[in-house]
């Protein structure tokens, strides 16, 4: 046990690291005066697969009608055998793919040069409890029972490839919604007509000899035990007789090709393995199914010329089935003269540790950023701090790999499924005038046009359309509609109701449209440029990034500004006294930065202004001097090491890190081009406890490089230890004999295996200016200061009094104070364990028995459930019952859910508003 002299120790011994450290920032190469030979590891970052498309996101039954010859798709005028009734939002309405044609102006005129199409694949026409109030139709394209096939409310083969032959006169692209996780429901359970999910634990699957085995284990191979659907599966399948043949391909009407194992809860296990609403779950794992796949949408490709796909529910099929389908299609289009061939898929989720999988470990080109729409829709619709969009695109380096990045994103602000963004800002704005709502409506697509990603217009949106919320209440007709629902809805920006066609091309959203396009058209830096963020309001006001190209050289600064009052922010830019010219925007029409290179800009409320630099970057005299950071576990994927680099120098830069294991070669695994520069290697395939080592090498706007010195990492979330004690000059505070005591019990702070961070509340801490560190089992022996450096300086804490959390990181070694701001008015855990309370159904942000409690004793939200069943669980905290501010794993602003494996029984929520940690106990 140290004795209180201690405190007088730690400056001596954080003076030598300083000095230590000091003296080793920079490589000796950074200051040398001959030019070397650049390294040849040192690349451009990459602008894979696109980033140059203004997607036009269309349902084709939806947009116009072409000709009321197919409305009924051939199967007569019985609504519940057609399909066909345009007086509700749930069947098919009348549009067509002829429609889509005849509007191709239309679609043009907004700058569109991506058109995106809903899955068009013949669908099993109605679906339901078999009443017309409680059915409804294939419309959307989600139930397949056809995959060669157009359905025939839609029109023809032919008519397909004349619409993508005409689209492809114009410039426009045209890219395929598909489907692999499911077809339409034709399968049913012997045992029960309601399945609920039975797991592979308590149930495996069998060969058709009765040995239970892990489909896992063949996954991604060739290989696969012979099924029989009598004995294999948890459920028996059975296919009525009039369905037995009614899927194509034909390998499709195999039921030991399926799953079955019930319906999915959306969570854990069977979200991978469950039915969607009875919808028939394929079984991915088998190689049957991936080849069928391969070989279904290659003729799409060949027969068609289809320029890329969209791909429906990727984080409900298993990995392996991406990591052979990605490639193996890439490669075929290229074959087929498709060179910029191009696939994204939906991947429901806002965190980008998980989302980010799909493109790197996966192989996949890109995901729809659900992330963005949630930071664009906060931060326009909802005047969120503008600081919370530098944090968003801070975390764009998890996309970073060799072969894709965060540029290649499809961005958007709504779809067919939650709802469209002219809602969201109507009902965030409840009481504005009409005037608002439509500024604000362009102050979201202005951020989507002139951010990195290829930005997507819901079709609607350009006309002003809202709705009461997702799903069939956004998918209204573009054409005059005879739905009830949508002839009430208040469209913005006009007079003009769902009563009568709306392709107004003078509608101030759709001129504003098309005014992003032709400036991004005019300005491709604006689309494709390396992005900076550069300032951010800690409140409502401005958020600035920049945008460069690497090849011309020319800044451009890009200020968003969600305050209702005009803002002026001093906004960081790479060089002093240059010119900068308005290309956008109500403001000065010429600027300058000054000798601190800060380009002072007034924007005015709920606006846009973009500024370019008169001319190009000075050349650097030398490379910069880089240096690697240690490797650490990255917060939120144990799989995957994080790899920083410091580099020396203010202008544009752009770092390549390489890595490689023990024998092995230097392999690039991803080039940033904007600071902090880093990227979240993917170790999952390596084993635990191996080490990697890694170098950084950065190029300069002339063509040189510079290279850090190796530094190695090892993989595996590290072993915990027995305890961490904050250590500090609080420690009599909280009770302990003495300060900087490492054994204080007091002072143990607690682990939470769930969100991997070690935490300790304390209620009511006295104001004052606190120093501390992490004491490592109980000693001196190991301990973290300031930036998780070892024996390094104490972090300094000012506290005005109350309630604060310490966390502590060991994967990072980062110890912190966190302290809350305003208590929220309501904290809830939505989940989908919100039905097992007694709510209407999960995942529920505003249901009152998901609600916690305040306890005043210790400042922590608590909801004690006395009884929940077993099961594997996924929630949240939801803050003030809606999910416009919620906080998942880790503590993160919409990160990823929760997971919860419950033996049944009593258990307690816990949420700190300080660390924005929801706990179980």
């Amino acid at each position: 046990m140290l004795s209180r002299s201690y405190r007088s120790i730690v400056p001596a011994v954080v003076l030598a690291t300083a000095v230590v450290t000091a003296s080793t920032v920079l490589p000796a190469s950074a200051a040398t005066t001959k030019k070397p030979s650049p390294d040849p590891a040192a690349q451009h970052s990459i602008r894979g697969g696109v980033s140059n498309q203004n997607f036009y996101f269309v349902m084709a039954d939806r947009f116009n009608n072409g000709t009321k010859a197919n409305d009924d798709g051939g199967l007569g005028p019985d609504p519940m055998v057609s399909g066909y009734d345009p007086t509700r939002k749930g069947f098919y309405n009348g549009g067509d793919l002829k429609g889509l044609q005849d509007r191709l102006d239309y679609i043009q005129g907004l700058g569109t040069n991506a058109l995106w199409l809903t899955p068009s694949f013949k669908n099993k026409a109605v679906q339901g409890g078999g009443e017309l109030d409680n059915s409804s139709a294939g419309y959307h394209g989600y139930w397949v029972t056809d995959f060669t096939q157009i359905d025939p409310h839609l029109g023809t083969n032919a008519e397909l490839k004349t619409l993508i032959e005409a689209a492809h006169a114009r410039g426009i692209k045209v890219y395929f919604d598909i489907i692999t996780n499911h077809t339409a429901d034709v399968i049913q359970y012997q045992e029960s007509e309601s399945a609920l999910y039975v797991s592979k634990e308590s149930e495996p699957y069998r060969t058709a000899a009765g040995e239970a085995f892990d489909d896992h284990d063949y996954a991604g191979t060739q290989d696969f035990p012979a099924l029989d659907p009598a004995t294999s599966f948890p459920y028996t399948p059975v296919v009525p007789e009039t369905e037995k043949d009614v899927k194509v391909p034909a390998w499709l009407n195999d039921p030991t090709l399926y799953h079955n194992r019930g319906n999915t809860t959306f969570s854990g296990e069977d979200a991978l393995y469950g039915d969607f609403f009875g919808l028939d779950d394929l079984f991915t794992e088998n190689p049957r199914v991936v080849n069928g796949f391969v070989d279904v949408y290659k003729s799409w490709i060949r027969d068609f010329g289809i320029d890329g796909f969209r791909i429906d529910t990727m984080k409900h099929v298993n990995d392996e089935f991406w990591q052979q389908f990605g490639p193996q299609v890439l490669s075929y289009a290229k074959e087929q003269g498709k060179d910029e061939f191009f696939m994204f898929g939906e991947v429901f989720d806002t965190s980008k540790s998980v989302t980010s999988k799909f493109t790197t470990r996966n192989k996949m080109q890109a995901v729809l950023d659900f992330g963005f729409q949630g930071a664009a829709r906060s931060f326009a619709s909802q005047s969120s701090k503008a600081s919370g969009l530098a944090e968003f695109f801070n975390g764009d380096d998890w996309y970073t790999d060799a072969d894709s990045n965060a540029y290649q994103l499809p961005t958007f602000l709504g779809n067919h499924d939650m709802g469209r963004i002219g809602t969201f800002i109507a009902q965030d704005n409840a009481g504005a005038s009409d005037a608002e709502l439509v500024e604000r409506h362009e102050l979201a697509h202005e951020l989507m046009y002139f951010s990195r990603g290829n930005p997507v217009v819901y079709y609607g949106d350009e006309q002003g359309f809202t709705g009461a919320g997702g799903d069939q209440d956004s998918r209204q007709s573009m054409f005059a509609s005879k739905v009830q629902e949508y002839l009430d809805d208040d469209l913005l920006g006009t007079s003009a109701t769902h009563a009568t066609d709306n392709f107004d091309t003078g509608h101030p959203l759709y001129k504003k449209i098309s005014e992003l396009a032709a400036l991004t058209a005019e300005h491709p830096t604006l689309r494709s440029g390396a992005q900076q963020n550069r300032y951010a309001a800690d409140g409502p006001g401005i958020y600035a990034f920049s945008r460069i190209d690497a090849k011309e050289q020319r800044e451009y600064v890009v200020a968003v500004n969600n305050s209702e009052s005009a803002q002026t922010a001093e906004i960081p830019t790479y060089e002093a006294k240059q010119p900068f010219n308005l290309v956008y925007g109500d403001a000065a029409a010429d600027a300058k930065t000054d000798t601190q290179a800060k380009l002072t800009v007034t924007v005015p409320p709920l606006s846009t202004v973009v500024y370019q630099a008169a001319g190009r970057l000075a050349q650097s005299k030398a490379a910069p001097g880089v240096v690697l950071k240690k490797p650490v576990t990255a917060a939120g994927d144990p799989s995957r090491l994080k790899v920083a680099a410091d580099v020396d120098g203010k202008s544009f830069y752009e770092v390549t890190f390489q890595a490689r294991t023990a024998g092995g070669e230097w392999q690039s695994i991803g080039t940033d081009d904007n600071a902090p520069y880093q990227v979240f290697h993917d170790v999952s395939s390596l084993e635990s406890g191996a080490s990697v080592e890694y170098r950084a090498v950065v190029l300069d706007n002339r063509g040189q490089t510079s290279a850090s010195e190796p530094r190695s990492g090892v993989v595996g979330e590290p072993v915990q230890p027995e305890t961490v004690t904050v250590a500090d000059s609080l420690n009599t505070e909280l009770g302990c004999t003495e300060d900087w005591q490492p054994s204080c019990e007091q002072a143990s702070m607690t682990y939470e295996p769930t969100h991997r961070l070690w935490q300790l509340n304390v209620p009511n801490l006295p104001a004052g200016t606190y120093e501390f560190k992490a004491a490592i089992n109980g000693s001196w022996d190991e301990n973290y200061g300031a930036g998780g450096v070892l024996n390094g300086p104490n972090v300094v804490f000012t506290h005005s009094g109350g309630a604060v959390t310490f966390l502590y990181d060991h994967a990072t070694n980062l110890i912190t104070a966190a302290v809350a701001g305003q208590q929220p008015a309501a904290v809830s855990v939505p989940g989908s364990l919100n039905s097992e309370l007694g709510c209407a159904g999960d995942w529920m942000p505003d249901c009152p028995q998901a609600q916690l409690a305040l306890d005043p004793a210790d400042g922590i939200w608590k909801l004690a459930v006395p009884d929940l069943p077993a099961g594997n669980y996924e929630f949240k905290a939801a803050i003030n019952g809606s999910w416009a501010e919620n906080y998942g794993l880790g503590g993160a602003a919409n990160g990823s859910n929760i997971a919860l494996k419950h033996d049944g029984g009593a258990v307690t929520f816990r949420y700190d508003p300080a660390s924005h940690l929801l706990t179980t106990r």
